[in-house]
């Protein structure tokens, strides 16, 4: 965001990010914070920590063509740093306390906000990098508290009044054409995997106005959907297969009646409420069902921005952050809310929560745009390329400062701990 340029606004999401992420695991006893190695989860002490040593390389220590200065903590970049740890060595940090991440936490911080305010870099690239980053963690974290089925934070609980569902539109059409995907390079912060833009034709197609609920899922489970296989893709129904998958992760049946757990806590399943925590390949088998498609991520984007002037088209709505009510980002709500509710996010021609409330599942594979080059930290996106797909638009879970209707993200396909739902496609 612009105003992001501005150092005394940048200072204060900085100290917010740092209060939010804290707090997603305060409520935890220091037993629960000893979670068991999964593959999809961080050690939550190596994940605060992890935030913090990003965000003091970034903003502190780095120099370009030069040798790093030293961490503040001994061993910080051997311990820290995700690109040279291995996965399961973050287990086995001992000298990761609670007493110690949080000491290092507190000063880094410190010294942060002290270079934040004697820079002369405009824009602050570095410091909207360690926000973003903490942001994208913060997420991560919730999403691993429902994983190991632990207790949602206060900060999920103190939430706005649950929306009721509101008239839509059965799918929205669209002509198609050329646009330029993504960003050109320019003075506000962007990913550089969004960049830079290029020219992409799209064909005639229709979007759903909203994304797939409860209700239309179930009737695929019932139906046998995930016994089906002419509804699955080879790579899809191999890893159905080899979970014996017969529904979404966190379902199951109690005395007749389908519940769904969130977080630690079961509760009979919403049938309004968007599908949630599905993967790729369960998204594509109920677009299948259906007689759809999922969107490709250029139709995703050029349905979000269509009908706007290129500088009024960050958000589905219109140039700038909707207010907390409107949209579902930050946790307002404390969870997902009805798939058709929020009618004020509606994009001009009727489609509803493009940003916010769940992540949806493109087609595409995440990759390069033409033209591709990596930014100062080269593994946030070039490791991941053909090998994960891309999601867009943000979920319940994600900070509203960090999404907009360019920003990609990508996670491998069979994932189903994401907060991710379906909008179906179909060509026309």
């Amino acid at each position: 965001m612009r105003e992001l340029n501005d150092i005394s606004v940048l200072a204060a999401e900085l100290k917010d990010a740092r209060g939010y992420m804290l707090s997603l695991y305060a409520h935890l006893a220091p037993a629960q914070l000893q979670v068991p190695y999964l593959k999809t989860v961080n050690p939550p002490l190596w994940e605060m920590a992890h935030v913090g040593w990003f965000q003091e390389y970034w903003c502190l220590r780095y120099r370009k063509d030069r040798e790093a200065l030293a961490s503040r903590l001994r061993d910080g970049d051997a311990m820290l740093n995700s690109a040279i740890i291995p996965h399961a060595q973050r287990w086995k940090l001992t000298q990761l306390t609670a007493n110690s991440v949080a000491n290092y936490l507190e000063h880094e911080l410190e010294d942060t906000l002290n270079a934040l305010a004697k820079t002369t870099a405009i824009p602050p690239y570095f410091f909207q990098l360690a926000l973003y980053h903490e942001d994208m963690h913060a997420e991560a974290m919730l999403m691993t508290l429902q994983t190991l089925s632990l207790p949602a934070p206060q900060t999920l609980r103190k939430s706005l009044s649950r929306p009721t569902a509101a008239p839509t539109l059965d799918e929205v059409a669209f002509e198609g054409g050329e646009f330029e995907m993504g960003w050109q390079p320019g003075p506000d912060f962007a990913f550089d995997n969004e960049m830079p833009g290029y020219l992409v034709h799209v064909a005639p197609f229709a979007l759903a106005s909203i994304v797939v609920n409860n209700a239309d899922y179930l009737v695929f489970v019932e139906d046998g959907g995930y016994r089906r296989r002419e509804l699955w893709s080879q790579a899809g129904w191999d890893w159905r297969e080899s979970v014996a998958a017969l529904a979404p992760g966190h379902w199951r049946k109690s005395d007749g009646v389908w519940v769904a757990r969130r977080f630690d806590g079961w509760e009979a399943l919403a049938p309004a409420d968007p599908v949630i925590q599905v993967n790729a390949y369960e998204a594509e088998a109920y677009c299948r069902f259906r007689g759809r498609r999922l969107p490709t991520e250029a139709e995703w984007e050029f349905a979000a921005r269509a009908d706007h002037a290129p500088q009024a088209d960050r958000f589905p709505w219109g140039p700038a952050l909707a207010p907390p009510g409107v949209v579902n980002l930050d946790g307002a709500y404390g969870g997902p809310v009805p798939a058709a509710a929020l009618p004020g996010s509606d994009t001009q021609r009727g489609l509803r929560q493009m940003i916010g409330n769940v992540w949806e599942w493109t087609s595409t594979d995440f990759a390069p745009y033409p033209g591709f080059e990596p930014g100062p930290y080269r593994e946030y996106s070039e490791p991941w390329f053909h090998t994960h797909r891309v999601l867009r638009g943000g979920s319940f879970a994600t900070r509203a400062r960090l999404v907009h209707s360019r920003w990609r993200n990508f996670y491998t396909p069979e994932r189903r701990d994401i907060f991710a739902g379906i909008r179906p496609a179909r060509s026309l």
